[in-house]
């Protein structure tokens, strides 16, 4: 089974929708902030998508290891967030964090032990498949090495970012 987590009224075709409210492409109401999400069992899911919900989540730990926990050896996972030096990742209050390429490295276990970080209270395991960032204009048309300046020390270049992972059991 594939979802996409925190649908509203967006669903990814092939998806089953999941989301705290009720409503068209809807297929599992789930709070996502109240762990475990018993209409899940472990390593049952082979897919996940979520385009702007984990930079709302109060707790990214919990659930990264709940995503882990009911994901398939494999199964990927797929999100779009705000990219944290945009405007976009700080001007919505319901934000709770900005997301960067460096989030996601303390959800490799590898990654934490090879930094000392075992003692995080992570379970959960994940490889980097891919990272993609879009750019904001103009900058979308300038050079890769301007691009790649712009991004590292100016604000407003980079509006989203997309994170590809791949659960590893």
């Amino acid at each position: 089974m594939k979802l996409d987590l925190a649908c509203g009224q967006n669903k990814q075709p092939g998806f089953k929708g999941v989301d705290i409210a009720p409503g068209a492409g809807v297929d599992f109401v789930v709070d996502l902030e109240q762990f475990p999400w018993k209409e899940f069992q472990d390593g049952s899911i082979e897919e996940f998508y979520a385009s702007h919900y984990i930079e709302h989540t109060p707790d990214l730990m919990k659930f990264m290891d709940e995503i882990w926990r009911i994901a398939e050896d494999g199964a990927k996972v797929t999100f779009v967030a705000p990219y944290y030096t945009s405007i976009r990742a700080w001007q919505d209050p319901t934000h709770k964090r900005a997301i960067s390429e460096a989030t996601w490295m303390y959800f490799n276990k590898g990654w934490r032990v090879a930094n000392r970080l075992d003692h995080y209270p992570i379970k959960s395991n994940f490889d980097i498949i891919r990272m993609t960032v879009f750019f904001n204009p103009p900058w979308d048309k300038k050079t890769e090495e301007a691009r790649q300046f712009a991004q590292q020390h100016y604000w407003n270049v980079v509006s989203d970012i997309l994170i590809e992972l791949k659960a590893i059991k």
